[in-house]
């Protein structure tokens, strides 16, 4: 299977999308069933979350190795630092490696909500490019490594430049592309790529979308992330929050709107935050294709 970094020597713009383990069998097995129609859009990857603490660890790199396996899609698994060891993770990456997977998100993760006290140790890893650092060293190229990005800085530094610091951090380490988190105003990400530029990162900077569906929802998300509920987003869905039927349009509008203005202003693809759902993103995607 592909590496990330060698689709991108022959597609300058990738589209791709997000999808989770779900917590039972019938959701998995309609997960499968998203999968296949996912796969008939041929996106250029998809990836999938990793639970807090691993719980969701083994579903996680099954649902990557089918994406790979019965679909022919690269699959990029993600990969947290929270709550296992160094040595638990080394046997996590080779379990990767062992399902022919070869591309990592490598992330520092959220404390699970049973445990959030928890910090790490000598024996864990305490930041995500410590993580890089050692899945390159233990396997030299063999996997294609991604990082996460913040256009607006992590929720835990909203210090923009030393946030992009930090990024510049993990690509030393080891990180060789960036899936953003999301965002509602394509300034933050235009002034995040050039943030990032101006302190020598090259890496292909992939902007991470949220196609509003649910006000109250994406309320919840933005809270947990950091992101800012700009000005536009409240006066086009505040006053039809009650509204699913029109919330639903305009968000397929809006999200149809931001993905074309990335792309005009040089953005080297787009990647969905679909939420296990084939609609409304299928239908987004294809306007925008």
């Amino acid at each position: 299977m592909r590496k990330i970094t060698d689709i991108f020597k022959s597609q300058p713009i990738t589209f791709s999308c997000e999808i989770f383990p779900p917590k039972t069998e019938q959701g998995y097995e309609n997960l499968k069933t998203t999968i296949s129609e996912w796969a008939r859009l041929k996106p250029d990857f998809i990836s999938c979350t990793y639970g807090a603490g691993g719980g969701n660890r083994e579903k996680t790199l099954d649902i990557v190795q089918l994406i790979q396996n019965r679909h022919q899609i690269a699959g990029l698994a993600h990969l947290t630092c929270v709550l296992n060891t160094k040595q638990q993770i080394r046997e996590i990456v080779e379990d990767i490696k062992r399902r022919g997977v070869r591309n990592i998100l490598a992330l520092r993760g959220d404390p699970p909500l049973d445990n959030p006290n928890w910090q790490p140790g000598e024996n864990n890893f305490r930041f995500s490019k410590d993580l890089c650092a050692d899945i390159r060293l233990q396997y030299g190229d063999f996997f294609s490594i991604g990082a996460a990005g913040f256009p607006e800085g992590h929720i835990l530094c909203k210090d923009r430049d030393r946030d992009a610091g930090y990024l510049k951090n993990k690509i030393e380490n080891g990180a060789e592309f960036v899936i953003t988190q999301f965002f509602f105003d394509n300034a933050d990400y235009f002034a995040y790529v050039e943030r990032l530029r101006r302190i020598g990162v090259t890496a292909r900077v992939i902007p991470g979308l949220l196609p509003i569906t649910n006000y109250e929802n994406m309320i919840k998300f933005c809270k947990m992330n950091g992101t800012t509920i700009t000005p536009q987003v409240k006066q086009i869905f505040e006053p039809i929050q009650n509204d699913p039927s029109a919330t639903l349009k305009a968000g397929i509008a809006f999200a149809i709107q931001q993905s074309r203005a990335l792309l005009k202003g040089g953005a080297p693809g787009l990647h969905f935050y679909c939420l296990n759902k084939i609609h409304p993103t299928q239908e987004i995607w294809e306007a925008v294709l």
